[in-house]
């Protein structure tokens, strides 16, 4: 089982920058790709960007050159900076994991934009 918490959420205003965290904890295998996803108030979940264990990464169009995907391996922690937020960003964001062919979700951290 892998356990995901993410942190970093909260209210900024259009223009502003957040960082969002996802801790990763208790895979007894190689975590593989991880990732963010995002579901704003009466819409689906939506793909942000993904980042695999080498390295590589894919983004949404609506927050390429907005959002960059990291990952810190040996602390098992996942990050995504977004810079120039917008209101349409408002969303409940969660992180996902991949391991051992099993896919893994967090709880989500609300991220707010005001005008």
């Amino acid at each position: 089982q892998v356990q995901l918490v993410e942190s970093g959420g909260g209210l900024v205003q259009a223009g502003g920058s957040l960082k969002l965290s996802c801790a990763a904890s208790g895979s007894r295998f190689s975590i593989n790709a991880m990732g963010w996803y995002r579901q704003a108030p009466g819409k689906q979940r939506e793909f942000v960007a993904i980042i695999t264990n080498l390295g590589n990464t894919d983004y949404a169009g609506s927050v390429k050159g907005r959002f960059t995907i990291s990952r810190d391996n040996a602390k098992n922690t996942l990050y995504l900076e977004m810079n120039s937020l917008k209101p349409e960003d408002t969303a409940v964001y969660s992180c996902a994991a991949t391991s051992n062919g099993m896919n893994y979700w967090g709880k989500g951290t609300l991220v707010t934009v005001s005008l």
